[in-house]
């Protein structure tokens, strides 16, 4: 039967066989003075470790609270996340990372700001508790990712998130997307805030983390501002970047024609005509482009109006 929790706790685990008994006994800790009953969803995201061993172990010593998903193999944290939310039976539905290094003792705390109204609470590890090279390259990411969605949070990858249970189940998570969790929350609707953490050492295992991040992080960046921003109206992305393309070919093209006819000659010149051609070229094709998006979202885009509706008031 179906029972509804009050919170549950998603924990995506990549090779944490050692950190996950624990991590439960800290959960357990915490919610002794939250009142409702909990689960904890640990999704195995394809380990090569014991991993699986040790969740069938904590589900037989606490069934009531413990639920287990395998993976077939390493798909990642964000379709670990979708999974989990899927599973998840919480009317507050919490994410924290295998590692230890989130300390469930803030849970109470989260809590607090979501019944404050807050669809979405984000953690911040203001003392983050990880190597030099790591610490920087997450400001930069933050910094970044800030600048260009214009959402104002410290630490948008921060594995230790509240959410309310609509929010987690509406997001269409793949790939790397759940670093940008906040943004695709923002341009939904859903008001968000951020509170700061405990972040701690991790003390067993490996982290997951690779200088590969940077690149696919700017990749999925754009992925994000292209579903969140633009995906309703495609032609005012490629339209505008189409224009000011076509602006810049058709303003060589004067200055070309103008050396044509009051000095006689553009030899010196003809790399910048080429260049005028083809940025003409390429600012039609990208317009064209935008209005055929356009044609596509008018045809065949099914709009969830769920997703904008806040409340009804009727009798």
């Amino acid at each position: 039967m179906n029972h509804k929790k009050e919170i549950s706790v998603v924990v995506p685990a990549y090779n944490e066989a050692e950190n996950l008994p624990l991590l439960r006994d800290e959960i357990a800790r915490a919610m002794k003075n939250i009142t409702g009953d909990y689960e904890i969803i640990i999704v195995n995201d394809g380990s090569s470790d014991k991993t699986q061993e040790v969740i069938e172990k904590l589900f037989q010593d606490d069934h009531d609270h413990i639920k287990g998903i395998q993976f077939r193999s390493n798909f990642g944290k964000a379709s670990a996340l979708k999974a989990g939310f899927s599973e998840a039976r919480g009317k507050i539905i919490f994410t924290m990372d295998a590692d230890l290094q989130d300390d469930p003792k803030e849970i109470p705390r989260f809590i607090v700001k979501i019944n404050e109204g807050y669809d979405l609470v984000s953690g911040w590890k203001q003392n983050r508790k990880d190597s030099f090279v790591k610490n920087t390259s997450s400001k930069f990411f933050n910094f970044i990712t800030s600048l260009f969605s214009r959402v104002q949070l410290h630490d948008f990858n921060c594995g230790f998130k509240a959410y309310k249970s609509e929010v987690a189940k509406g997001l269409d998570l793949y790939g790397q997307l759940h670093r940008y969790i906040p943004v695709i929350a923002r341009n939904q609707g859903y008001k968000i805030a951020e509170i700061p953490i405990h972040h701690r050492k991790r003390k067993f295992g490996r982290s997951k983390y690779g200088p590969a991040r940077f690149l696919n992080g700017f990749l999925d960046l754009l992925t994000v501002m292209m579903l969140t921003k633009y995906f309703k109206r495609p032609a005012h992305f490629f339209g505008g970047l189409g224009s000011v393309a076509l602006a810049m070919g058709f303003f060589i093209g004067l200055y070309i024609t103008y050396l044509r006819l009051f000095t006689g000659s553009i030899q010196s010149r003809l790399p910048l005509f080429i260049a005028g051609i083809l940025l003409i070229m390429v600012g039609v094709q990208l317009i064209s482009l935008g209005l055929i998006g356009e044609m596509f979202v008018k045809n065949y885009a099914k709009e969830d109006e769920s997703l904008k509706i806040k409340k009804i008031i009727k009798n």
